[in-house]
This record gives C-alpha cells, structure tokens and sequence, in this order.
C-alpha cells in the first residue's frame, strides 16, 4: 500500500461497513477497517443460536477470511474509544489512527429503555455471546425444573418471556416454542406440555410494525396455534429474575425474559458531540456525510435520515445501500467531483414464524405460509457469508425439519462456545 494515498478508516465490521470496504477494492486509498470482533456475524439469525438450532459459527466469519485478497486493506482488531472530528483522529484500545475520511458504521446495541432490572436480569439479544447465554440459560431451566416438586415454581422455570413484537421478538418466540414444545419434550418425559409457557409481550396492538396489517394478524394467529401467549398493550416495567411486572399491576411467574423491543445507535454515537435524531442516532445530509464534516460519513442502524417522512428501519439493506452511495462519495471526492445523494429501495421485508410459517413483502406482492417460509429460507442462505456457512445452516435445518430435532442442545461452561462448526461474527 502507497502511504501517499488517502486514508479510508471504517468502523465497524457488519452489513454496511464489510460492503464499504468491499466496494472501495479498486479505489485509489488505502483503507483501515476496525472493530473490536475479528468476525462479521449475520445477525438475523442469531436467535436460532439462542433456540439450539445453529452453531455460533455457522453464522459468523472471520473478518480476515473475507477480505483476505483485497490489497488495499488492513484489519485492526479494537475498540474505538473517541473520535475527534476537529483534528481527524481516533483513539483506539490499540493506539491512534488519521484519516483523510471516515465511515462509521458501528450499528447499534439493545435499548432497555432505562429499565436496570432488565439489564441485570434479562438477555438481549444483538450479540453472539447473548445468544450462547440465552441458550444455556433455557436448557439449564429444563434440566432443573425436571428436578422440581413444586409445581408452581417449576411452570415458573419453564416459562419463557419474550418482550417485543418486532422480527426479532416474533421470531425469538416461535423458535422458542418449537424448540420447547417438539423438541425438549422428547428428552424430558417427566414433564408436562401444561407446564411450558411461551409469551410474546408487545407494548402496541399488533405485532410486525413494518408489514401490512393483515400479515401482522396472521403473524399473531400462526403465533397461537404454535402455543405462544401473545398479547397486546402490554407493557414490561420491572423484572427481578423471577416474577415480571407489568403496567397494569399483572405479575407473571418467569425465570426468563428475553428483551427484543428495540436498539438505539452504539453508544459511541453520544460521545461524537454531532446532532442526533431518534434513538441516538446520527443526524446526516442526504449525501449520508455529517454536517459541518464533509469527510465523515455515518451509514447503517447509527445514522438517522428519514424518506418520506419516517427514519429509516435498522436493517441489513438501509446499510448495504448506503454503504454503496457512501464508497462511491469518496472516490468522487478522490477525484474532485460533488457527492450524490442517497435514495433507499425498499426490496420488502421478510419474517419467520416457525416451521412452514412466514410472511412476507415483497413490492406490492404480499404473501405467507409455506411460500414465504421457502422465500426466507432461500433469502437467508444467500445472504450468509462462506459456501461452508451455508452449507452446514442447511444440513441443519433439514435435519431439524425431518427430525424435529436440534444439533446444538449443548450447556457450554461460561466463556466457552461449542467450536465443532467453527466461529466467526457482525
């Protein structure tokens, strides 16, 4: 790499700053991706680690892996700490970095919406260590509710509450069910289908904000007659480890609650002393720079920029899509010409309720059952990084369509992964 060349420094590793680096390969700069995980995870199905139904490493790979041919580019393992946009320099757990432009693309992280009970007792579910735990923790609560003679506390360990009616609430608590209900049931005869209890607890009046109505009702009926509790306006204020409180005064009996209701921007965002929008995120122009900073831009769950409007959802396309108009920017900026401004194409959007069940939208066309269930799995595989990644995700789903079984119903010490499938991450 010539040193005279421009500085290009990404952070972050996920959807929007992997496809950054990747679109700037023939680019005249030399560029610096840094995160503080060696691995880019495929996040949408980190709640199938947290359900037994993959291996960590079926949906994470190595950040060196990837790029490993790109001439122009160096990995640095770190954290970012500050960012000081007057002199064009970061901080690092690792030392100091300059830059001639910047992509910030450091994602987002589990809003608890200021409730430290939750953070203390609850799991979130943004990270491939929460997902191992959550998968500990269930198993570990079948094991000793088997043990117990107390009827009452053994519904209470076998009671599993998720919070949160977007994807991955919906998601979470249908592979929650299944795992629950066609699998664990098997292994532990001495328990009763009457003693498990799966909520999905949403603080609005339907589940799947970003869909249709009428696939948001069928969403909640497939949920139903998959034996999961779903119900409306209820808000979560409380959750020792034991009983979570409601509102509306309603105590519920539960050794588990998964918080699925929402992210902000990464907290790195508050420390950047720039105007923010909703949920912490970064205000951009419509050339997704920051203003008054011409060579900063911020792409993926950490910028705020609305179309017609609304913000921007946080997922996956918004940040390949601007990852894309963000790479093209700075090679026009290279070569002195204007920025152009970024315009979303929504491609749809697609959600799983379970086994044969899905619903999808896809431009005007919106369909679920099997179909979209076939449209998710199909989506999903190509959009995984590694031919091996993909070829082990489908050996496991096939078995656990054909078997109703899991391969992953391991109880891992803390701090140890079940490596039999190798390892990677955002």
């Amino acid at each position: 790499m010539t040193e005279s060349l421009p500085v290009v420094v990404i952070v972050g590793g996920g959807f929007g700053g992997l496809r950054a680096a990747q679109r700037l390969k023939r680019a005249a700069v030399r560029i610096v991706l840094v995160d503080r995980r060696n691995y880019h995870l495929f996040q949408p199905l980190l709640y199938q680690v947290a359900t037994a139904g993959l291996a960590p490493g079926e949906i994470a790979y190595p950040i060196r892996a990837i790029l490993r041919h790109q001439q122009n580019l160096e990995f640095r393992l770190a954290e970012v700490t500050v960012v000081d946009l007057a002199q064009r320099r970061l901080t690092t757990s690792t030392g100091t970095l300059d830059y001639d432009y910047l992509i910030l693309a450091f994602g987002a992280e589990t809003n608890y919406l200021g409730l430290s009970s939750v953070v203390e007792h609850g799991f979130g579910l943004k990270d491939l260590d929460e997902a191992v735990a959550i998968r500990n923790h269930v198993l570990r609560m079948f094991e000793l509710a088997a043990q117990e003679s107390d009827p009452e506390v053994r519904q209470a360990m076998l009671t599993f509450a998720v919070v949160g009616g977007g994807p991955t609430g919906v998601e979470s608590a249908g592979a929650l069910a299944e795992l629950t209900r066609l699998v664990q049931l098997k292994d532990f005869g001495e328990l009763s289908p009457r003693d498990l209890r799966v909520l999905l607890l949403e603080a609005s009046h339907r589940l799947l904000q970003g869909m249709p109505e009428g696939l948001s009702d069928a969403t909640a009926e497939t949920l139903w007659r998959k034996h999961v509790e779903v119900r409306f306006g209820t808000t979560v204020t409380d959750y020792d480890g034991r009983v979570v409180t409601l509102k509306s005064g309603e105590l519920i009996p539960a050794r588990t609650l998964i918080w699925a209701a929402g992210a902000r921007a990464a907290g790195l965002a508050d420390a950047l002393g720039v105007q923010q929008g909703g949920l912490g995120r970064v205000m951009v122009e419509p050339t997704l720079q920051v203003p008054g900073h011409p060579e900063v831009f911020v792409i993926g769950d950490a910028a705020y920029w609305e179309e017609a409007g609304e913000p921007l959802p946080m997922v996956a396309p918004v940040a390949i899509q601007q990852a894309e108009v963000v790479a093209r920017n700075i090679e026009r900026a290279v070569a002195g010409e204007p920025p152009e401004e970024f315009c979303y194409r929504d491609p749809g959007s697609l959600a799983t309720v379970g086994r044969n069940a899905a619903v999808a939208r896809l431009g005007r066309f919106q369909f679920r059952g099997f179909a979209a269930w076939m449209v998710w799995l199909i989506a999903h595989l190509l959009r995984l990084v590694g031919f091996r990644n993909r070829l082990l995700v489908l050996i496991n789903w096939a078995w656990d369509y054909f078997f109703y079984d899991r391969a992953v119903r391991l109880i891992m010490p803390e701090g140890r992964w079940p490596w039999t499938t190798g390892h990677g991450g955002e």
